[in-house]
């Protein structure tokens, strides 16, 4: 098994703009009252942006090792979702998307079956499709500014 952690750093003071110090790249999300040239994506269009990111990725690599050669790979995702539990709304709906679309078009000479075949590989084995699809244990450590004070 070759296991690799990813991490990422997320911050904001009140009223400030959530801002993500990933590896190589800030990300910033939602908007900025204070610098509006600074607005960015919802955390939910990261997620589907996530998804769209990671089948481009996963079906590119897929694509070269079958041989396949395409001239363009379009990924688009809209997802549902009822957002009275986000704004504190009495509802017995989830929190989350009920359900995602992807329209995926690979623009190559090949057949049907090749194409469903190197999309059956590229969700098997694409990462964000996963987490998506299935249960992820999350764990959750909540730390009080306090705690990382010593006393005296």
């Amino acid at each position: 098994m070759s296991a690799k952690t990813v991490t990422i750093y997320g911050r904001a003071k009140r009223d400030e703009q959530f801002l993500i110090k990933t590896e190589n790249h800030d990300i910033r999300i939602s908007k900025n009252k204070n610098h509006p040239d600074l607005d960015a994506p919802s955390p939910l269009e990261y997620v589907l942006a996530g998804y769209a990111g990671c089948i481009n990725a996963v079906g590119t690599l897929v694509a070269k090792e079958q041989k396949i050669e395409y001239k363009s790979l379009q990924v688009d995702v809209s997802g549902d979702i009822d957002v009275d539990k986000f704004y504190g709304r009495e509802t017995t709906e989830r929190a989350g998307f009920s359900k995602l679309k992807a329209t995926i078009k690979l623009e190559a000479d090949i057949s049907k079956k090749q194409l469903e075949n190197w999309l059956k590989t590229v969700e098997s084995r694409c990462p964000v499709y996963d987490n998506l699809v299935n249960p992820t244990p999350i764990e959750v450590d909540l730390v009080s500014a306090f705690d990382a004070v010593s006393v005296i």
